[in-house]
């Protein structure tokens, strides 16, 4: 009888074989450069924003930044008050979430518990050609349909507003939450939907007292990347809101976001090393901390809500 050779034996024989042990060396090392691109890339935006920032604060009080409500950035006496971008953002980001989450988990619904084979393979691809769809396509949707057409409705709504970006910013990431969320639906064992199926509930309750509750770590996180991605959009606000920073919960007249305004000074209407110039790298480092904290909720919420099957 052969002399028995283990497995581990034959990995350790095979190691140092001609060139095959060489590239079995080098491959980890390519592997690990590959992997530190998207470490050193978001290290080096950080970094360009921090020092531009810091430069921008050597000039103007943080505490003016952070606690004024006004925003005149191109005035003989200029104000920089963050609160006036916020609260622009924030109105089309609450527009474009009531519209898009009970959209977006609807059509997840249906894709996950309803839909036969043939339709989801139809619905599925076209709703996710939406997200293929460029922003500045949408921003132009936005003001030359969406608008006018609700202000026949709405004849008190500016030319200008929140309601219109916001509603196209709904529409654009409906797939975001309908495909992870169907995703995380369609994750949920057959075994339990034909469980609560076989205790007399309805295909609708099963769905929504069943399924839901399971799949809900997904649902949550793909909601708030889907606000995240609201937060951070910029052509079809940058056409759609207008330019006029305003503290107000006034959903009807023309407004302006932090991304808006990056747009605005990066088109050429401030000069280089100047208040405004430092102040789009102020504003980017804000959006920065408040997509970075919509990360760090994602994350703490799919751990929070995660089921194990």
């Amino acid at each position: 009888m052969s002399e028995k050779v283990s497995i581990q034996q034959l990995i350790e024989q095979n190691k140092g074989k001609g060139s095959k042990g060489s590239i079995e060396k080098i491959i980890p090392t390519i592997l690990l450069i590959i992997a530190s691109i998207s470490v050193l890339t978001t290290l080096g935006i950080l970094y360009t924003l921090l020092t531009e920032t810091i430069t921008f604060f050597t000039r103007v009080s943080p505490l003016e930044f952070l606690t004024n409500t006004h925003w005149d950035a191109f005035s003989q006496h200029p104000k920089y008050g963050i609160a006036a971008l916020i609260m622009g953002t924030f109105k089309v980001t609450i527009v474009a979430t009531l519209f898009a989450v009970p959209v977006g988990l609807g059509a997840a619904l249906y894709l996950s518990e309803y839909a036969s084979e043939r339709s989801r393979k139809i619905i599925k691809p076209i709703l996710e050609i939406l997200a293929g769809i460029p922003t500045i396509v949408y921003g132009f949707f936005a003001l030359t349909f969406v608008t006018p057409m609700l202000r026949t409705i709405w004849p008190a709504l500016d030319s200008f507003n929140a309601v219109s970006p916001g509603l196209v910013i709904g529409i654009m990431i409906v797939p975001l939450i309908a495909s992870m969320s169907e995703d995380a639906m369609s994750a949920v064992p057959q075994a339990i939907r034909e469980g609560a199926l076989g205790l007399g509930s309805t295909k609708l309750e099963t769905a929504l007292k069943v399924v839901f509750p399971a799949a809900l770590s997904g649902i949550l996180a793909s909601i708030v990347l889907a606000i995240s991605r609201a937060i951070g959009e910029t052509m079809i606000v940058a056409l759609a809101a207008g330019s006029n920073p305003e503290f107000s919960l006034d959903f009807t007249n023309s407004l302006q976001t932090m991304t808006g305004f990056i747009v605005q000074v990066a088109t050429g209407d401030a000069t280089f090393g100047s208040d405004i110039y430092y102040s789009i790298y102020a504003v980017g480092f804000t959006l920065f901390v408040f997509t970075l904290i919509m990360n760090f909720i994602s994350q703490w919420v799919t751990n929070k809500f995660r089921e194990e099957y």
